[in-house]
């Protein structure tokens, strides 16, 4: 299996689309997910976005499938650039804003934030509509550990994003035994309070084995093989948990 190469230009390595996608910032999406990610993340949903998938397009051909969906991007709907590491195709994304403002289609981003922070990605932050920026952990040795990156790529991202006034929504994937404790919580919210990040919520995210046979067929070590998905009713009260913290330290 071939990882993608991290120099784009007029073509992107698409591993899918999602229309219709409702999760992905607001009102209807029509989500675009790019091959390739720096991370290697314990509990990745998705790891063939790692390889190519061989479908590559021009910014044309994926404006022309996006276009179609126009009539439904009201109340606030648009495209939404997930992955694999959508800023990994930071260039691609800038050649898309060009055919997108014309139709008069937003787009917003969804990161893990673990790409440095170039002109080009910047270019592609400052003409988003908002973004979403996993916060994976919230101490350099945790987010080595579990994820092989540097911790202060997305930190400063999210930085970026406060002084600019984008509109930033942080989420984070919970785990069974790896960060599910109102301590770990916490320790998230500080960390965002303490860096200075201003955004508009703060979502957690169940951990799920949905994604398991992936890691079966592409014939790659699952390094949570066996854990549990993480049940509603402890995700909600993470959340809740997460949520008075957080006024706590506004307040």
């Amino acid at each position: 299996m071939r990882e993608p190469s991290t120099t784009r230009c007029d073509m992107a390595d698409i591993h899918s689309f999602e229309s219709f996608a409702a999760l992905d910032g607001e009102g209807i999406r029509y989500a675009v997910f790019f091959t390739g990610c720096p991370l290697r993340c314990a509990y990745c949903h998705n790891p063939d976005t790692w390889f190519r998938s061989g479908n590559e397009m021009t910014a044309e051909e994926v404006f022309n499938k996006i276009r179609r969906f126009k009539p439904y991007f009201r109340n606030g709907g648009g495209v939404t650039f997930s992955g694999g590491e959508p800023l990994l195709n930071s260039v691609f994304i800038n050649e898309m804003f060009d055919l997108l403002k014309n139709e008069d289609i937003g787009y917003c981003i969804d990161t893990s934030g673990s790409v440095e922070l170039t002109d080009g990605v910047k270019r592609a932050v400052d003409n988003a509509d908002m973004i979403i920026l996993d916060i994976k952990f919230y101490d350099a040795g945790k987010y080595k550990l579990y994820t092989g990156g540097d911790i202060e790529k997305p930190l400063a991202l999210g930085r970026y994003c406060t002084e600019k006034g984008k509109r930033l929504v942080l989420r984070t994937v919970i785990a069974p035994g790896i960060n599910d404790t109102n301590e770990d919580v916490e320790k998230y919210a500080g960390y965002v309070s303490e860096n200075g990040l201003k955004f508009e919520k703060y979502e957690l995210l169940a951990f799920h084995t949905m994604g398991f046979f992936k890691y079966d067929n592409l014939k790659i070590r699952n390094p949570l093989a066996g854990t549990p998905a993480l049940e509603a009713e402890k995700l909600d009260e993470l959340q809740k948990h997460l949520n008075e913290t957080l006024k706590v330290k506004e307040g």
